[in-house]
């Protein structure tokens, strides 16, 4: 039987002592070079035409590949492409079978108080087409301003009233027609060609932030080449 001599009790206690501290190092040199998440992935920029809207990043888990989905929420891009799919299943060179024009089905005389003159030139031109939808809804958005401040959180025909769906229902059936609608409490509609009436552009539209559009009375498209 070999006796254990005072050195090698020593070393024995310094191997206990040594690997726990080797074993704590090299976690923490672990968890240290986790890789780096690039945040600017999940943070979504919408740029169209003149402004910029940005989006807050997503809160929910998903199987996919978060960078690779716009995530609009209640922004106003989100509302005119709603907007653009109820109308036209959002594509730029739609002519329907009363002739309204475009992603947003917009009527010839509509076109002509905003300065587009050229019909055909308005349907080959998306950008032209983002365009007049900005300066209609801020015309609309002018027009309805005393209503829009008047009526926003009221209940008409059991639909809460929001200014996004201010504007959609003026989109479909003017603002004049909105505006009889409001002041009347729902006694006097509108019902386009197709059966789509005020309330349920209302509904359907209400509650995006339609905040970056500014009131403006004569509000026109600027042309380009």
């Amino acid at each position: 039987m070999k006796v254990m001599t005072k050195t090698d009790i020593k070393l024995k206690y310094l191997l206990y002592l040594f690997v726990p501290l080797l074993m704590v190092t090299f976690l923490l040199v672990s968890f240290s070079i986790q890789p780096q998440i690039d945040a600017s992935k999940y943070t979504v920029t919408s740029e169209l035409l003149d402004y910029n809207v940005y989006q807050s990043k997503p809160t929910q888990t998903s199987k996919f590949n978060t960078s690779d989905i716009l995530f609009l929420e209640n922004s106003y891009v989100a509302f005119k492409e709603a907007i653009a799919f109820k109308e036209s299943q959002g594509k730029y060179t739609v002519i329907n079978t009363l002739g309204y024009l475009g992603k947003y089905q917009f009527g010839v005389s509509t076109l002509d108080v905003l300065g587009i003159t050229n019909p055909q030139k308005f349907l080959n031109s998306p950008a032209l087409q983002e365009k007049a939808f900005l300066a209609n809804t801020k015309r609309n958005k002018w027009v309805l301003r005393r209503d829009i401040k008047r009526f926003v959180g009221q209940n008409i025909d059991g639909i809460r009233i929001t200014e996004s769906g201010i504007l959609a229902a003026a989109h479909l059936a003017g603002p004049r027609s909105v505006k009889r609608y409001l002041r009347s409490y729902g006694a006097l509609g509108f019902t386009d060609a197709y059966g789509t009436d005020i309330p349920s552009y209302m509904q359907k539209f209400s509650g995006y932030d339609t905040s970056f559009v500014m009131a403006e009375q004569k509000s026109k498209v600027t042309l380009f080449e």
